[in-house]
């Protein structure tokens, strides 16, 4: 019986497609550097199984893995909250790791902490930060003052970001102004207007505009040839450690409100008889969620995951502890992934993996979740948004598929749903490791059209879908 269960597979199961094969071999890349998972939501076996049960890394898929997850663990309307307490002339900030506590939220929070009363802050501001346990998370890259590198943070404000955003003036040569302007901040401004054109890709521009930084004091500085076609552009980066931010923050927000403040920031922990003054509550966790997959924000990926350690096995939230929270919901779902290894929950990560197989029977098992709604919604829309928003414009899968992307150095991913043109729903999951491997959009792109084409069953024609193209003889 097993011999013929075998058989049944293979016959049902095709290797890569030729269209993917072929985007492959242009891209450089062989076939056994790739594996790939493709099957109808509710059928019996899949249509296309490659190298399947292979550990690989997926980079920002495994996102995948800790948001569905979350929803089922936390439930779609967790919010994550930011005590405010006071204690003698001291001022008590304790955070819960909150992966949103951007500009918007932390203005909100002090203008409830002064429609309390509080108009005058005479001591320190201290930041309770023991929700997480210290940090063992050091830069993935050498890009240093890159937001994503940022280093977990239970009470992480803004994400220790400023956005320079860069304005073409014509004779008045580039604008450039920083959001939010951080007292102490230094911007030297050397840029030129000139012709050429405008690099896609943060890394790419950066180099054009000969862009440097230093942390301590503060200090941007850009020089060289700003191209008229790069029109207005932003850059975001992460100077400040966080006491000197969230000092800042609190002097640029709280004088704009009208206080006053003569203190300092420091770290500590709340006090047992401190008078608690308010508690700002998160977006729920089903809003988060887009975020960190529409825009694989690695940074809210990781404060997701250390919550999970938290809520599992209590504060300090440790990484360890939000792996076994993981494997054991898996478990009680009944499945059994040795392959599985997680660090951070984000992807960015060098030790990261999971087979095709594993995370294509995760996907089919959120189809049938109560929180399917939220985590579907929650992945790029294929030629609309998130990180699939220019990728197959045009094309007759434009539309038709949520596909969450995946990219390193090394390793390329998709994985998400595909509805067919025949209105079936099919589990995508194709992973490439290989140094070639950014090369193989194309031949991913492949897939998810191979998929919407539907060989195995005859075309129902449709029209009028939004953003398609005329069917082709």
């Amino acid at each position: 019986m097993i011999a013929a269960a075998l058989l049944a597979f293979k016959a049902a199961a095709q290797d890569l497609p030729r269209p993917v094969r072929q985007g492959l071999r242009t891209a450089g890349v062989p076939a056994s550097s790739v594996s790939a998972w493709v099957q109808e939501v509710g059928a019996p076996r899949p249509s296309v199984a490659a190298r399947a049960d292979t550990a690989m890394h997926p980079a920002s898929v495994m996102k995948l893995v800790t948001t569905y997850a979350a929803l089922e663990l936390l439930g779609p309307a967790y919010r994550w909250k930011t005590e405010t307490y006071v204690d003698g002339e001291d001022l008590f900030l304790r955070g819960y790791g909150d992966p949103n506590l951007n500009y918007e939220s932390f203005w909100l929070l002090l203008r409830n902490l002064r429609g309390r009363g509080l108009r005058e802050l005479r001591g320190d501001v201290v930041l309770d930060r023991s929700y997480f346990g210290p940090a063992q998370y050091s830069a993935f890259d050498s890009e240093i003052f890159r937001p994503y590198n940022v280093t977990p943070d239970a009470l992480l404000v803004n994400f220790k970001s400023l956005r320079f955003t860069f304005i073409p003036q014509g004779d008045k040569g580039v604008r450039v102004f920083a959001e939010p302007a951080l007292p102490g901040l230094e911007i030297v401004n050397q840029l030129k207007l000139g012709d050429g054109s405008c690099p896609d890709g943060n890394r790419a521009f950066r180099e054009l505009i000969q862009a440097s930084f230093q942390s301590q004091p503060p200090r941007a500085s850009f020089a060289g040839t700003y191209p008229l076609s790069c029109g207005e552009r932003d850059l975001n980066i992460a100077l400040h450690d966080p006491q000197d931010y969230v000092a800042a923050m609190i002097r640029q927000l709280w004088g704009e409100m009208g206080g006053t403040w003569s203190g300092s920031v420091r770290d500590g922990v709340v006090p047992p008889g401190a008078r608690l003054l308010y508690v700002h509550e998160s977006e729920p966790l089903g809003d988060i969620v887009r975020d960190i997959n529409k825009f694989s924000n690695n940074v809210m990926a990781r404060q997701l995951f250390l919550t999970l350690g938290a809520e599992r096995g209590g504060p300090p939230a440790r990484a360890e502890e939000a792996a076994r929270a993981i494997k054991e919901w898996m478990a009680a779902k009944k499945i059994d992934a040795p392959e599985l290894v997680l660090e951070n929950g984000s992807g960015l990560s060098r030790t990261e993996r999971i087979s095709a197989r594993h995370l294509a029977t995760l996907l089919a098992a959120a189809w049938r979740s109560p929180v399917m709604p939220e985590f579907v919604s929650s992945l790029p829309v294929v030629a609309a948004d998130g990180t699939m928003k220019k990728r197959l414009r045009g094309e007759r899968v434009a539309g038709s598929a949520h596909v969450k992307t995946g990219l390193l150095a090394d390793a390329r991913a998709i994985a998400g749903y595909v509805l067919d043109r025949n209105g079936r729903r099919h589990v995508v999951v194709m992973i490439a490791n290989h140094p070639k491997a950014p090369e193989a959009d194309a031949a991913m792109d492949a897939l998810l059209q191979w998929v919407y084409d539907s060989p195995t069953a005859p075309a129902r024609p449709i029209t009028n879908r939004p953003g398609a193209s005329p069917p082709r003889p």
